[in-house]
């Protein structure tokens, strides 16, 4: 049997349900609602391809300069200059993964139109968005260090730290989800607890890295505190463009690109070339680290290799 698709209807029809009876009795139309959902497509455009290419740039001769720094000064005071030059060996990987297309995944957020009366809720709206969690990556390793080169200056406790270190990643992996959350109360919940993880963040280096300074000189002391401060305000600007771009999708990926960018670029080489010149012109400030960093394992640490044998013998 051969149907006649041309005298099928193609829109939606009242369905009745109930047999029989005169119009308006036993006859429940029910609309079947048909829509095509508005199809939402944020990805990186030229701005944003030229703004990851000029910030790999940036953090690729940061770390050769830093890594230059370093061979200027004896091994007992590069402890900076090795931290710092491995913020942004590793901002240079991810900004270099993220231009090449590397690193990137795209998000679909799916909205609904819900209706009374046992009508069916409809899709309205579908977005794709690229999410970057290469920078999740880079985060997640070179905060952490920025904390320990902020954590030494000031002569943090190793409790303190240690604290420090893993709400920092706590943050950075909890704004992760947040990216690839499906619904607003888990994105926004996840988005909740980093920042709650970045409140404990500014309470070890704004109470207790203060603290520590007391055993440290006026000098070491300003510089602590400027570069602390200087680091929260832009920390803390992270989490409003995360709210707009990867929130709220109320600015573009290329918008988003360029706003982490120029933190990034102020969060790790500035900081990095502040620190070191600082370090490296002032003897006040400067940090000599010897020991194992310096010397290597001493005579006593040291392993000896057959020594049971000869005493057996």
């Amino acid at each position: 049997m051969i149907m006649d698709f041309e005298n099928v209807p193609l829109v939606p029809t009242a369905t009745s349900v109930l047999g029989g009876g005169h119009k308006g009795h036993g006859t429940l139309p029910i609309p079947t609602v048909t829509h095509k959902p508005d199809i939402y497509k944020q990805f990186r455009g030229d701005a944003g391809d030229r703004t990851l290419w000029v910030v790999f740039v940036i953090m690729l001769i940061s770390s050769l300069a830093f890594t230059a720094m370093a061979f200027r000064v004896p091994v007992q005071k590069r402890f900076f200059h090795v931290i710092t030059a491995f913020i942004t060996l590793f901002a240079t990987a991810s900004y270099f993964a993220m231009a090449t297309g590397d690193g990137i995944s795209t998000h679909k957020t799916v909205e609904y139109q819900t209706h009374k009366h046992g009508i069916p809720d409809i899709v309205s709206a579908v977005t794709y968005r690229e999410v970057y969690w290469a920078r999740y990556v880079d985060w997640s390793i070179t905060t952490p260090l920025l904390l320990i080169d902020l954590s030494f200056l000031a002569g943090l406790n190793g409790s303190s730290l240690l604290i420090a270190i893993v709400a920092d990643i706590f943050m950075v992996l909890t704004g992760l989800f947040a990216g690839f959350g499906t619904g607003d109360g888990q994105k926004w919940g996840w988005y909740a607890m980093a920042c709650i993880a970045y409140l404990v963040i500014i309470y070890q280096l704004g109470v207790n890295g203060r603290a520590a300074l007391q055993n440290k000189d006026q000098k070491t002391g300003a510089l602590f505190t400027s570069l602390a401060l200087f680091t929260l305000v832009l920390w803390t600007a992270y989490p409003i463009v995360w709210g707009v771009a990867d929130g709220a999708r109320i600015a573009s990926v290329d918008q988003e690109i360029i706003a982490y960018a120029v933190l990034d670029v102020m969060a790790k080489p500035i900081f990095g070339f502040w620190l070191l010149l600082s370090h490296d012109f002032s003897s006040a400030t400067s940090i000599s680290i010897e020991g194992f960093w310096a010397h290597g394992p001493t005579a006593d640490g040291a392993i000896r290799i057959g020594a049971d044998d000869d005493e057996g013998a």
